[in-house]
């Protein structure tokens, strides 16, 4: 029976296993950080040892796979309208960036009013003059 055991995990194998545990740490505690991530969630290092001892069960071969498990990154959502341009027939689809269909907004990037899709309601305006565009509330321009 062996009654003494000295095998310090961090000197075995001339250190290679705390510098496998070491880089596992350092992307655990980036993901710690990750502002995508929930940070509350739980994170996992795994230090596996794993012994194969000869037939004489002497000499024994010891290996080490270290691995961890992190928070997964957080989704991300969005609205996106979509349906067909009257014109062409085809089908469009532009992310909501307004907050509300239909209604403008003021895009904090440059200042300029612009659609619930994003595009400045000037170019639109210039767009619709120039293109006669029938509002049916109003009557033709």
């Amino acid at each position: 029976m062996i009654q003494n055991i000295d095998l310090q995990i961090s000197n075995l194998a001339h250190g290679a296993i705390q510098e496998k545990l070491n880089g596992e740490l350092i992307k655990l505690f980036e993901n710690i950080h990750d502002p995508n991530t929930k940070a509350t969630d739980k994170r996992t290092v795994n230090i596996k040892l794993e012994f194969k001892p000869d037939e004489n069960r002497q000499v024994v071969t010891m290996n080490c796979d270290v691995s961890i498990k992190t928070a997964p990154i957080e989704g991300v959502s969005t609205t996106v309208l979509t349906g067909k341009d009257l014109g062409t027939g085809k089908v469009e689809a532009h992310e909501l960036k307004s907050g509300t269909p239909g209604q403008t907004f003021i895009d904090p990037d440059d200042g300029k009013v612009k659609t619930d899709t994003g595009e400045p309601v000037d170019v639109i305006e210039k767009e619709m003059k120039r293109n006669k565009i029938i509002d049916l509330q109003k009557g033709v321009k």
